[in-house]
């Protein structure tokens, strides 16, 4: 092998391994949610609502592209992708896949963030991977992705709804009471989105789940 031939492999190698690093540190956040007026204020859009909220904070607009809304930056050498899907919230699914595919983020640096009747509101949840739970969102995601272990970001919104009225409560608009206490709870949404892409799963599980 001459000389050149040899700065070549050299340089394809460096090339090879800084391409692997870059995408371990690029991370693909969505927001499950639906478009539209209608839906933008309720319960069911947390994840819609948490991602604007750091784009706010990050002086940051989302364009409309294929399958989503999205939002990059770059912090501390990560990458955020942060993605809401405008396939409406039950066929979420598709938009995710498309957009893990596009940007080439690995499953394990994915992080839903969805509304959950099982907690009380404003609560905080991170799991690695599990089930739907009953929530539709996640049902697609599952169903498109073939798999239930990436990390998911559940937010209470609390169950005070009446026999028969669940789809009324999760696609209604926040009390008064919610409303209030509803900012605090974004900021620690965002500051957990930074501490998965910083600290990792495991670290922002212990620091963020209860509080």
């Amino acid at each position: 092998m001459n000389f050149i031939s040899l700065l070549k492999k050299i340089f394809l190698l460096k090339k090879e391994k800084t391409t692997a690093d870059d995408l371990m540190k690029k991370f693909l956040i969505v927001g499950l949610g639906n478009i539209g007026d209608n839906y933008q204020n309720t319960r069911h859009n947390i994840g819609f609502t948490i991602l604007d909220e750091l784009a706010k904070n990050k002086e940051l607009n989302f364009e409309n592209e294929k399958l989503g809304a999205v939002s990059k930056f770059r912090f501390k050498g990560r990458t955020f992708v942060l993605l809401k899907p405008s396939t409406y919230m039950n066929l979420s699914g598709k938009s995710i896949k498309y957009w893990l595919t596009k940007e080439n983020i690995p499953l394990e640096n994915l992080l839903i963030i969805c509304d959950d009747l099982n907690l009380p509101f404003g609560s905080i949840r991170v799991k690695a991977k599990g089930s739907d739970g009953g929530h539709n969102g996640l049902k697609d995601v599952n169903a498109i992705l073939q798999t239930q272990k990436y990390a998911r970001f559940r937010f209470g919104v609390g169950a005070e709804f009446s026999k028969g009225k669940q789809c009324n409560f999760v696609l209604g608009d926040w009390s008064s009471d919610e409303l209030k206490l509803l900012p605090e709870r974004l900021t620690k949404a965002t500051e957990l989105i930074i501490s998965f892409g910083l600290a990792g799963l495991n670290n922002t599980m212990n620091a963020f789940n209860g509080k």
